[in-house]
């Protein structure tokens, strides 16, 4: 399976909404998680590719400003929070995960 392909699912076991790069026209139901290629990590060593990880951002929509959605997406390998947001009347909780 694709890295993301396993991202998505790792994703869709916190919650059943999952968005990838997801278009303005689409109506997202909430809790959701949205997430996009955000960059990329590169390591060399020896004249060469040692480590090479791409970078996601996540970020948990909802209207509970105490959702658990967010801490389990803390608790993931990888993952550091970047800030968190109020927009529109839901909550928005912004991660970083390499995967």
């Amino acid at each position: 399976m694709a890295p993301r392909l396993e991202l998505q699912s790792l994703l869709q076991e916190v919650t059943e909404h999952v968005y990838f790069q997801p278009p303005a026209s689409i109506h997202m139901e909430y809790p959701c998680i949205i997430y996009v290629r955000d960059g990329t990590s590169t390591d060399h060593a020896n004249n060469g590719l040692y480590r090479h990880a791409k970078r996601y951002q996540v970020t948990v929509v909802d209207r509970d400003p105490d959702t658990e959605l967010a801490d389990q997406i803390e608790a993931l390998q990888y993952s550091s929070f970047e800030r968190s947001f109020a927009a529109d009347d839901l909550n928005h909780y912004v991660f970083n995960i390499f995967f």
